[in-house]
């Protein structure tokens, strides 16, 4: 049913959460996952001056995104769960989904934190996934008391 999860992750608690569960879940039906950074550099001007601090915090950015999916890949590791790492730039849900489908992915496990009534009004990034992907989509909300 499930050959590849994808676990989209940016180091964050709710995103733990959304990792642990989706390894326990790759790992009870032998499935492998791929764990996926995603670059979100939304509105930054485009001057000379800020274009070479653009790039320096894209780096950054990079260096980061590297160490939290080998964070998810550890984890799989320790309990056998084979785990590709991947970094994209782009807005987070557009480019979870275009990943799913790009790499025919069967499943999306992600964390979502606790928004708030008003919050979950707006939406945020797993509802965006929720609401656009096109394959079976879990997530892991955190409470107000977490």
């Amino acid at each position: 049913m499930y050959d590849t999860i994808l676990i989209p992750f940016d180091g964050s608690d709710e995103a733990r959460r959304g990792a642990e569960h989706g390894i326990g879940l790759a790992a009870s039906v032998g499935a492998s996952v791929d764990a996926l950074y995603v670059i979100d550099l939304p509105g930054v001007p485009r001057t000379v001056y800020v274009r070479d601090d653009e790039e320096s915090l894209r780096e950054e950015y990079r260096a980061y995104g590297e160490e939290v999916t080998s964070q998810v890949a550890d984890m799989a590791a320790e309990v056998g769960v084979e785990c590709d790492t991947a970094i994209r730039t782009g807005a987070p849900a557009e480019e979870i989904v275009d990943y799913a489908d790009d790499e025919d992915v069967d499943a999306i496990v992600l964390g979502s934190a606790y928004r708030g009534k008003f919050g979950a009004v707006l939406g945020g990034t797993s509802e965006k996934v929720v609401r656009t992907s096109k394959v079976p989509v879990v997530t892991t909300r955190m409470g107000i008391d977490d």
